[in-house]
């Protein structure tokens, strides 16, 4: 594949498109079971180290964007408490990411939360913390772990753990901090989410995959930005200690 090859910009989108030509079919219109097979197979090549956990699978859940909601905020916060008091000292940071972080902005209406911890090795130390929420083990891969509800409960929040101070929990801030800042980017990564949706709503590795080289323009700009604007990560508020 591309991606072995070490072409980053190859998505699945292009393997469908090899599997697809000859059957005189485009991407799109592959039946949705295969899609799905070819899709996992190919998560394996783009991601170094990924693997999906047994017995995690949901139904087919159709992607839709819906306004921007105010209560999203809280959504979060109250989800923070929980992942809180469910990890304790595991987690260092836990911030809202994705979408629907940035006010204004229509998304899916799942709530993306990233918690930050010591050794996302150590699986003991944070994962059956986090599935006593209701909140399943669904991916690793050397970057982060990714976990969505069980299939009986409703897909409201996601959580990704990564390592603290990692380039993957850099990457996720940033691009939020960004989005906030500047509202060109915000209707750019809007065309390409309602481009996304349209054509792939029901099959969210693409849908994701249609967004890159988006979010790949969205990323160069925000790393000028972050040199510009002097940005960093902000401190959480025990990092930052008792204020005078």
């Amino acid at each position: 594949m591309r991606r072995r090859a070490g072409d980053e910009s190859a998505t699945v989108i292009n393997l469908y498109e090899l599997v697809a030509g000859p059957r005189g079919l485009k991407p799109h219109e592959l039946p949705a079971e295969e899609r799905v097979r070819l899709s996992a197979r190919a998560l394996y090549e783009m991601h170094a180290g990924f693997e999906l956990v047994p017995g995690s699978d949901r139904k087919l859940e159709l992607i839709q964007l819906v306004p921007y909601d105010p209560e999203w905020p809280s959504r979060f916060n109250d989800w923070k408490q929980k992942l809180t008091g469910a990890l304790g000292r595991t987690q260092r940071r836990i911030d809202h990411v994705g979408s629907t972080a940035v006010p204004g902005l229509p998304a899916k209406p799942v709530i993306d939360i990233q918690v930050s911890v010591d050794d996302m090795l150590d699986e003991a130390a944070y994962v059956p913390a986090i599935e006593s929420l209701g909140v399943q083990l669904r991916s690793r891969d050397d970057d982060h772990r990714f976990f969505r509800p069980f299939a009986d409960r409703s897909r409201d929040v996601h959580v990704h753990v990564c390592n603290a101070g990692s380039p993957w929990e850099r990457r996720h801030l940033l691009f939020v901090a960004y989005l906030r800042s500047d509202a060109g980017a915000r209707g750019a990564y809007l065309k390409a989410k309602e481009s996304a949706t349209a054509r792939w709503a029901d099959d969210r590795i693409a849908y994701t995959e249609a967004k890159d080289e988006v979010i790949r323009e969205i990323a160069t700009r925000a790393e000028a930005w972050a040199a510009r604007t002097r940005w960093s990560v902000p401190k959480t508020d025990a990092q930052a200690g008792p204020s005078s």
